[in-house]
């Protein structure tokens, strides 16, 4: 399978981790999540894969977040869901799937992880590089 990547273009750490992908020699395939929002069933399907709660995807950063009280910590999990599908803004990203499995690649190095081939090393936007160990 080739690489998929829930990408938000104005999003620093998407645009690094889908450079390192496409540097390390793959073309993924990209979702720009903001205008193809995933189905709730595939949201719930991306966090079981991922092996992370709800909450531990949701953007808090977003004012929507604080304007829903999202940080109560009497919302469940399939609120916190259905808040994410509503407010597609409120999703962290990127999210990246392999044949190696996924995770939120927060910080974009964390792709390395997930690549067959990852490049030795990667110069982010804003100058910091970053190295894979192939071990």
């Amino acid at each position: 399978m080739k690489p998929l990547i829930f990408h938000n273009p104005k999003c620093g750490t998407s645009r690094n981790t889908l450079a390192i992908i496409k540097a390390s020699g793959e073309e993924p395939e990209v979702v720009e999540y903001l205008k193809n929002t995933p189905t709730r069933d595939r949201l719930v399907e991306l966090l079981a894969q991922m092996q992370i709660s709800p909450r531990e995807l949701l953007r808090s950063k977003e004012t929507i977040n604080d304007e829903l009280g999202l940080d109560n910590p009497e919302l469940s999990d399939d609120q916190i869901i259905d808040a994410m599908i509503a407010h597609p803004i409120l999703i962290n990203r990127p999210i990246v799937v392999t044949d190696k499995g996924a995770a939120l690649c927060r910080p974009s190095e964390h792709v390395f992880e997930l690549l067959a081939n990852p490049v030795s090393s990667f110069t982010k936007e804003d100058g910091e590089v970053v190295t894979h160990d192939k071990h």
